[in-house]
């Protein structure tokens, strides 16, 4: 966002943006305790799952999560960027997020190196290295069977892992298979994201305007039809926003209304129907 965007609303940052920082991110009571149950979990190791349709705020969980996690005390956390890729490249990423040279074409061999490692650092810390993997509903049948066994020893009794895995309706459906069933039943901690209602996104929104420093950019009016057209999606809302800030910037208008809103979102066909409307008044 350019310096005279943010300067004539009196913005620290864009708050409809992906890039909020992370301690401005709203957090909801329900996302309060996931934390706090995961950070438990960072001590005896296992699986949590944070699931939900697009849109609900599955990566913002996880944001939320990693830096509080990060925070505690000699924990490691690593986050796996490419979900899809196979079992070679799984293990040259896992290799790198948790500072060890593996040899793809070795599984065994990557398997002991990695297991030392974490096993090393439980001894050293009392705690598991954590892993994060958004769009988990990506990950191939074999690789999410690997990690169910590559974090676990001594005949699963013990754990050398945190794994949370986020995804959508398809990661749910994945664990029905087969082959998936042993990974389903280990889920430890779990997080179902529902759409919000139009509080919920008030909330959400307001407390946006306020972190990003312009509380009153918006009327109240507009928050309340912005959060009623958003139909639950945290997505869709935030996406709308930015919309009517970038227009309220062109306009360099003082604040952003309804009227607004309805130029921007109103279909041509029903602006001139209201427009006729209004005139035979």
């Amino acid at each position: 966002m350019n310096k005279k965007l943010l300067s004539l609303y009196g913005l620290k940052w864009n708050p409809f943006a992906a890039e909020v920082p992370v301690d401005a991110l709203y957090v909801s009571p329900r996302l309060d305790s996931f934390c706090w149950r995961v950070e438990q979990l960072v001590g005896e190791g296992g699986f949590a799952l944070v699931t939900g349709v697009p849109g609900v705020g599955k990566s913002v969980t996880l944001r939320v999560l990693a830096e509080r996690v990060s925070g505690l005390r000699d924990v490691q956390v690593g986050v796996l960027s490419r979900p899809q890729a196979g079992m070679a490249d799984f293990y040259r990423e896992m290799g790198e997020l948790f500072g060890v040279e593996l040899h793809p074409h070795n599984r065994h061999g990557g398997a002991k190196v990695l297991r030392a490692r974490w096993q090393g650092h439980i001894d050293a810390s009392l705690s598991r290295p954590v892993l994060i993997v958004d769009e988990a509903q990506e990950m191939q049948l074999s690789v999410l069977s690997e990690l169910r066994l590559l974090g676990s020893a001594r005949l699963d009794s013990h754990l050398l892992l945190t794994v949370v895995l986020a995804g959508d309706a398809r990661l749910l459906e994945r664990f029905r298979a087969e082959e998936l069933l042993p990974l389903g039943s280990r889920m430890r901690v779990r997080l179902t994201l529902d759409r919000a209602t139009p509080e919920e996104l008030r909330e959400c929104l307001t407390h946006a305007l306020v972190k990003a420093g312009a509380p009153k950019l918006m009327t109240p009016e507009v928050i309340a039809t912005l959060c009623d057209h958003a139909q639950g999606n945290l997505r869709a809302l935030m996406i709308m926003g930015g919309e009517l800030l970038a227009l309220a910037a062109q306009r360099e208008a003082r604040s952003i209304d309804e009227q607004l809103f309805f130029e921007t979102f109103t279909p041509p066909s029903s602006a001139t129907q209201l427009k006729v409307a209004a005139r035979k008044r």
